[in-house]
């Protein structure tokens, strides 16, 4: 096995967690004194044991620190010097601040932006494009107010929503924010700070017109969906061009009313799209006039891209059992959760082969603790078993030539 090239002094956990910068770590865990107190158990070791249970999909405390305990031998490999007590990782889980996790995130992810992209946004205008949304996570509790009245018999489960904001250009998250699932997602608009030129793409759900005249006075450009009761009033329709796409059917300027007394008014843009795929009318407004409503219509379809960072989330790390029954301990396993698919992330990129991405997280779950080279592997993973089909055949050819050169081969090959 040492002669292998698919094998190497670090577990594939350990190759992974090179990507993150423990000295960045350590300056925020002191800002933050998020080691205030701590003698064993620091803040490094903390996300360490997180990204563990993420991970390997564990659903309790106790089975995290058994699985560690199954591993004792290869964790000085990961920084840790000792098996953590479940009532130790329980009490960090209340009394770390989650704004740890979400450092060491945003740390991450702006470190290794530049290899993650793999945009086809080819026009220079679109290239600074961001999605917005929201998902929310069930919890069994009611420990943050969750959506909808509360059922006839029975309680009313929790939940928390994870305010999203990606960079289309490589479909990560740049912006997260995490609040009761009742709370509108409409408010989290005035939170978004992007820079001058940039577009932000969201659905109906982000109706707040008088945000849409504060992006308008920041050169900031949306893209969204008109409500179907939205009302306005048309100011003028413009001209199609002979060369624009068959679906455009109008491209108009409307005024949209708000403040208490609808005295302010915002000018915007109406395009109605016929999509052929969806056999369907849409309705976007926008307060950019410079792009042609064909552009406008492809900004918007690109907002699926962030469905889809939604959905492999809760594929590969499904969020239904926490290590915790508070909100800090819940916001930061989600964090682990983000910070685990961004390693995955960054990973895939750096490997030339195409994986697909829930193939690539089974074979990391299953072998995190295995000393196995994950770029050598994932790059050629039929490499070690050609090398045992050649020296199988060479020993055949020799066997066939000479039967005591057979045994030399042998004794060369064992010892």
């Amino acid at each position: 096995m040492g002669k292998d090239t698919n094998f190497i002094g670090q577990p594939i956990f350990g190759q992974l967690l090179s990507f993150l910068d423990k000295g960045h770590l350590k300056r925020v865990s002191k800002e933050l004194e998020a080691d205030k107190y701590v003698k064993k158990f620091t803040s490094y070791k903390h996300v360490v044991v997180m990204l563990f249970a993420v991970f390997e999909g564990y659903h309790s405390i106790r089975d995290t620190v058994l699985g560690l305990l199954s591993h004792a031998t290869k964790l000085q490999h990961l920084g840790l010097d000792y098996i953590v007590r479940r009532s130790t990782l329980s009490d960090a889980n209340v009394r770390r601040p989650n704004e740890l996790f979400a450092e060491v995130y945003y740390d991450t992810y702006n470190r290794h932006k530049d290899i993650l992209s793999d945009s086809n946004l080819s026009k220079k205008d679109m290239v600074r494009l961001y999605i917005m949304d929201s998902t929310t996570i069930t919890l069994f509790k009611e420990i943050l107010k969750g959506v909808g009245r509360k059922p006839e018999s029975g309680k009313k489960k929790g939940g928390i929503k994870a305010h999203t904001i990606i960079d289309a250009q490589d479909n990560m998250p740049c912006f997260i924010k995490y609040t009761e699932a009742a709370k509108h997602d409409h408010v989290l608009l005035k939170d978004v700070v992007l820079p001058e030129n940039s577009f932000i793409c969201f659905d109906k759900g982000y109706v707040d017109y008088e945000q849409y005249e504060v992006f308008t006075s920041k050169k900031i450009w949306y893209v969204t969906r008109l409500k179907d009761n939205a009302l306005y009033k048309a100011k003028q329709e413009f001209d199609i061009p002979d060369d624009a796409h068959a679906g455009v059917l109008k491209d108009e300027e409307i005024e949209l009313a708000y403040g208490k007394n609808k005295e302010l008014k915002h000018k915007a843009r109406r395009i109605a799209f016929w999509d052929d795929d969806n056999g369907r009318v849409f309705e976007f407004i926008t307060n950019n006039f410079d792009l042609s409503a064909e552009e406008i219509a492809l900004i918007y379809k690109k907002r699926w891209q962030i469905e889809l960072l939604f959905k492999q989330l809760k594929q590969n790390f499904p969020l239904k059992y926490f290590l915790g029954d508070n909100e800090n301990a819940i916001i930061i396993q989600i964090w682990a959760a983000m910070i685990a698919n961004l390693l995955l992330t960054i990973l895939r990129s750096k490997i030339n082969k195409k994986w697909a991405f829930s193939n690539m997280m089974s074979i990391v779950k299953h072998q995190l603790m295995s000393y196995i080279n994950m770029y050598a592997f994932f790059e050629d993973p039929e490499r070690s078993w050609r090398k045992v089909v050649d020296e199988q055949k060479e020993r055949e050819r020799i066997r066939k030539l000479n039967p005591q050169m057979e045994l030399s081969f042998n004794k060369g090959a064992y010892f």
